[in-house]
């Protein structure tokens, strides 16, 4: 990498790990670092009346006061953070001060990584902190950490923009610390429901995630090529044709956290990978299955909070059971005053043009249905509701309703406004599931890019019998934002997608010769902020001469400095070519 693309600190940084080098010290040694404590644990366990404990830690350095032959640093562990008292002559009891004069005081830098043995004991400012007896140098940090600063419990200088932060995850773990508490608590939603399951005997199960088929779901699918094959692949916008199969296949219940793919809008609940958990239960129906989800998310909110209450912003979520249940039909009605009840397609087209729901003509009965439930009833329901029986447009792979054959057995769970869970009596009857596919078809013939495939295999399947089954999808990114208090759902994913990331425009040296420059002087001429020739053309050639003497004394770069006449043809020559 050339000097001159680097910042003044990176350049410190290069300098101090050659110098390490030169001594003898690893700046990356390639030995285990054994540890017996966290910074946490070590301040729990603390007692002054016992004898001190010695301990070897390891961590990043977070910030230093240097104060002469002693000095204090805090270190960051997996845990969290704890000072360090270092006295030069404890760190170095012989002749030789060099860890401690030059190693330490000069050539280690915020964000390097360090390995501490010592014992722990109280300062007299109070603190519980390690006193340093060895020092071993574990990784060093070429690019400097953002300084966050806190005085008064007020965070300054904090590193915040939302595009920084999720493009550059891991300096956001590093100096957020409430980031790391959100993911570990994702951790925790995601086990609390594995033990769910697994108490129940339910089996956990991979299934594919490029298919022939991209079944399961209405929505678009990102598609790839399979070279040996010669044959097109879609990335798995669902799993549920798949564990239906295995229901088919004679397991009683199997669950999968999947990995689902749809190319479709990004905003602050959608991202276009994300993790789904379905379900799916021999049988069952669903109403069983609204009464297990419910004592799934209690359990879930009581493991993560050791509470059914949850704060989302300013609104307070209970999550205990029973939820209330409402059918679609009747939340449209309560919230519109409209029955849609029996109603075709061209009168619900009118309806969405009475209430101002946007439809186009690729729509049929079951999305404006939706179009209309989304619009005007969706974001009301705060508190956990089942929304139950919907048409039977709108669910193409749910079991027909009992007493309504208009209807579906199927529930959506809302929460804060949004659904977080679908669920269905699922549809086993296999000449049912032929039409229903046919029915998709003929949405995709009219321009619906979401409509479903038909998969003729699941079909095959179905014929040679599947039991009555219940199942459930819950999207588990957007339970995370329920469960942690988070509005986006970026902030719950550690590398949630974004745009390509936008490098500043830069001529090549090839342009810049053509003006009559040696490749040599491009970098400085760069880095003296005229990154293209059209930008050249603009200097003032005394600046720019003053610029490059000056980076190429600082940088060592030992070019022989243009002359003002020289420097002033290059200016002239940019201007006439632009």
């Amino acid at each position: 990498m050339n000097l001159l693309e680097l910042s003044e600190q990176e350049i410190i940084r290069r300098n101090s790990l050659e110098q390490m080098r030169q001594l003898g010290i690893d700046p990356y040694p390639a030995a285990e670092y054994v540890t017996n404590a966290y910074s946490t644990e070590i301040k729990q366990n603390f007692k002054d009346d016992e004898a001190p404990r010695t301990v070897r830690v390891a961590g990043r350095i977070m910030s230093r006061r240097i104060m002469g032959k002693a000095s204090f640093m805090e270190l960051q562990d997996t845990e969290g953070r704890i000072q360090v008292y270092i006295s030069r002559d404890d760190l170095c009891p012989g002749e030789e001060k060099e860890l401690y004069n030059t190693v330490f005081k000069k050539l280690l830098d915020i964000g390097d990584y360090v390995g501490i043995k010592g014992y722990v004991f109280r300062t007299q400012m109070g603190e519980i902190s390690i006193h340093a007896e060895e020092l071993t140098v574990l990784a060093k940090s070429l690019r400097p950490l953002p300084v966050v600063k806190m005085k008064d419990g007020v965070v300054y200088d904090g590193f915040t923009d939302p595009e920084q932060r999720y493009r550059q995850r891991y300096v956001d773990l590093i100096v957020n610390e409430q980031v790391k508490d959100t993911f570990i608590k994702r951790t925790k939603v995601f086990n609390s429901m594995r033990e769910f399951f697994n108490e129940r005997g339910y089996l956990e199960v991979d299934t594919p995630v490029l298919q022939s088929i991209p079944g399961g779901a209405t929505a678009r699918p990102f598609i790839t090529h399979h070279n040996a094959l010669n044959i097109p692949l879609y990335l798995r916008i669902a799993n549920e044709l798949y564990l239906k199969r295995l229901i088919v296949g004679g397991f009683e219940g199997v669950y999968e956290f999947s990995r689902n793919f749809r190319n479709e809008g990004m905003d602050r609940t959608h991202n276009p990978e994300f993790t789904v958990m379905e379900i799916y239960v021999a049988y069952k129906d669903y109403n069983w299955m609204m009464d297990l989800t419910e004592k799934l998310l209690e359990k879930i909110a009581l493991d993560v909070h050791g509470t059914t209450k949850v704060m989302i912003g300013d609104k307070e979520i209970d999550y205990k059971a029973p939820y209330k249940r409402i059918t679609m039909t009747d939340a449209i009605k309560e919230h519109t005053g409209i029955d849609i009840s029996g109603m075709n397609e061209e009168q619900l087209r009118d309806v969405c043009k009475q209430l101002g729901v946007e439809q186009d003509e690729t729509m049929g009965k079951g999305k404006l249905i939706d179009a209309i439930f989304g619009d005007k009833c969706e974001g009301s329901y705060i508190q956990p509701t089942f929304i139950i029986d919907y048409p039977v447009e709108m669910s193409p792979l749910t079991k027909k309703h009992r007493n309504n054959p208009e209807l579906t057995e199927r529930f959506e769970l809302m929460i804060n406004g949004k659904e977080i869970a679908n669920a269905y009596s699922e549809l086993n009857d296999p000449i049912d599931q032929r039409e229903r596919f046919e029915e998709q078809l003929r949405l995709s013939e009219k321009g619906d890019d979401e409509a479903m495939f038909i998969d003729h295999d699941f079909l095959r399947a179905l014929e040679y019998g599947m039991p009555p089954t219940s199942g459930m999808g819950i999207g588990m990114d957007r339970l995370v934002m329920f469960m942690t208090g988070q509005e986006s759902i970026q902030e719950v994913m550690f590398f949630p997608q974004m745009r390509p990331e936008k490098a500043a425009k830069k001529d090549t040296p090839e342009k810049y010769a053509a003006l009559g420059i040696e490749e040599v002087w491009v970098p400085a001429i760069q880095k003296a902020g005229y990154l293209t020739v059209e930008a050249l053309a603009e200097a003032n050639p005394n600046k720019l001469r003053q610029d490059l003497c000056e980076l190429n004394k600082k940088h060592k770069l030992e070019l022989q400095n243009p002359a003002a006449e020289t420097v002033a043809s290059w200016v002239e020559n940019a201007g006439k070519q632009g």
